[in-house]
């Protein structure tokens, strides 16, 4: 058996002998989404409203209960573009439910980013076989393995293209619906894992601003980065036993409505849904290679930057990952100037998913407090927790912020896949949505105000001295409230990286 060391050194040497040896583009048939349907549920929903409407996804049992009706009443097409997919619980539920679609003739596109598709042969083997479904994978890497270290490995040579990711998450059903925000397919991003859960924020939409989500899904559908399935990934034939089956009691728990029980939600939830003017801002995809700087995605940064420098009154971002780039922490300093109020809420060390990422944004604290940022942490263990996790309650599940989304004036909100932070707004493709609603604006604060209360999120607040301090209820600590001090080891390591562009 060969050591550790031996497989490690056999690998580097494979990706620098591969390092000449890049993926080509692919080039296939133009292909675009078919025209909004005008008959059944949705013909009677634009005698309700035929202006772009917004309904909130705020929790992940309302998030998961619309996608899955959204698909169930497709009868044309559904066009699904994500970052991350897993075949858990709730990935299981949404792929039976595209399968199902499928069966009933609905054409079906389904384009996944390639950071996270390992060991996942048998479910693209089952998709990719219907007849109906069509799979692609965004900038996909050349040499495929089991797992990502070996892959990582065996795919340096290409480091700086697949370096680029496509960051996206949108759904649209027969050109007339879609679902776009922060969540990727899997439990933990609509409450029902067992051990920790993210807080995020989607939006339900309707209205021509629909067209414009299809026409974004077909430039990256028909990009040149993006490839069939099959032509990338091992597809194997399966078996009935190989395939994996929805845990029966969470089927229990959305079962398939009657088409009569699904109309009436539509049309209930499109009379209470927001009248706002939307406006999609999307990153463009490549037209040469990811890691060309003519090419570099800046749009969805750039109109970031803009709404800022036109905020009168105050700014409230919710952003997973918060590592100010110096365009956005001037934008925020001028903004603070003007009178405005900037309220900032991200992950603290405990909630947040990669400490690299909070070791980043850790460097930042001092001056956005400086400049006159309000700047809060979620804990971990919010009070809140009931309201994201629908397991079985218990103290040890821990709760994360995944949200990214923006109000501005009390008036305007942005809601999409864009952190504030450098891979989001130079690196990775993003996908945002910009209402103009006060009744959306004053509902998403509603929903937020909890999140920056003292049980829910510390305060940061900056000492005469210099010093950092956390706020919570009734408590006040000098150090990052950590678990444990292996993770402040962590935080003292990654800060101590050139790795903050990366981030």
């Amino acid at each position: 058996m060969k050591s550790i060391f031996g497989l490690v050194l056999h690998a580097v040497a494979v990706a620098v002998l591969a390092a000449c040896s890049s993926l080509s583009p692919f080039e296939g048939a133009l292909e675009t989404t078919p025209p909004p349907v005008k008959t059944g549920i949705w013909g009677e929903i634009e005698k309700v409203r035929r202006t772009d409407w917004q309904f909130p996804l705020n929790d992940g049992q309302t998030a998961l209960d619309w996608r899955l009706r959204t698909i169930d009443s497709a009868t044309q097409s559904i066009d699904l573009q994500s970052f991350l997919w897993k075949f858990d619980r709730v990935g299981t539920a949404v792929e039976d439910r595209l399968l199902a679609a499928a069966d009933r003739g609905v054409s079906v596109r389904i384009l996944i980013d390639d950071s996270f598709i390992v060991g996942q042969d048998r479910e693209l083997a089952k998709l990719h076989l219907h007849e109906n479904v069509e799979y692609r994978i965004y900038n996909p890497y050349k040499r495929r393995t089991e797992t990502v270290a070996s892959r990582f490995l065996l795919n340096l040579g290409e480091f700086r293209r697949l370096d680029h990711r496509m960051h996206n998450k949108s759904m649209v059903v027969d050109n007339q619906v879609a679902i776009v925000g922060g969540r990727n397919l899997a439990d933990e991003y609509f409450g029902f894992d067992e051990k920790a859960n993210f807080r995020d924020m989607e939006l339900l939409l309707g209205g021509p601003v629909v067209e414009e989500i299809s026409a974004s899904f077909d430039e990256y559908w028909n990009d040149r980065w993006s490839f069939p399935v099959d032509s990338v990934a091992r597809i194997l034939r399966f078996t009935e036993k190989d395939v994996t089956t929805q845990d029966p009691a969470f089927s229990r728990r959305y079962p398939i409505e009657t088409e009569s029980s699904r109309n009436r939600k539509w049309l209930a939830v499109v009379d209470s849904a927001y009248a706002g003017r939307a406006r999609l801002i999307v990153d463009a995809p490549p037209e040469e290679t990811p890691q060309a700087v003519a090419d570099r995605p800046v749009q969805v940064a750039n109109e970031l930057q803009a709404y800022f420098d036109e905020a009168e009154d105050e700014i409230v971002i919710v952003s997973a990952y918060l590592i100010p780039t110096p365009i956005i922490l001037e934008s925020l300093r001028d903004a603070v100037k003007r009178g405005v109020r900037v309220r900032l809420l991200t992950n603290s060390i405990n909630s947040n998913n990669h400490i690299a990422a909070y070791s980043a944004y850790r460097g930042h604290v001092r001056e956005l407090l400086n400049i006159g940022a309000e700047v809060h942490e979620l804990r971990a263990r919010a009070e809140t927790r009931p309201r994201y996790i629908f397991l079985p309650s218990s103290s040890s599940m821990l709760l994360g912020l995944h949200a990214k989304y923006t109000v501005i004036d009390g008036r305007r909100v942005l809601i999409g896949s864009s952190n504030l932070d450098p891979r989001s707004l130079r690196i990775n493709t993003e996908i945002l949505v910009a209402v103009e609603s006060r009744g959306l604006a004053r509902q998403i604060l509603t929903f937020t105000q909890p999140d920056f209360e003292r049980v829910n999120a510390w305060q940061l607040s900056l000492g005469q001295d210099g010093a950092i301090s956390w706020l919570g209820d009734g408590i006040r600590v000098n150090t990052e409230p950590a678990e444990h001090t292996f993770q402040r080891i962590e935080e003292w390591f990654f800060a101590h990286l050139p790795i903050e562009d990366e981030m």
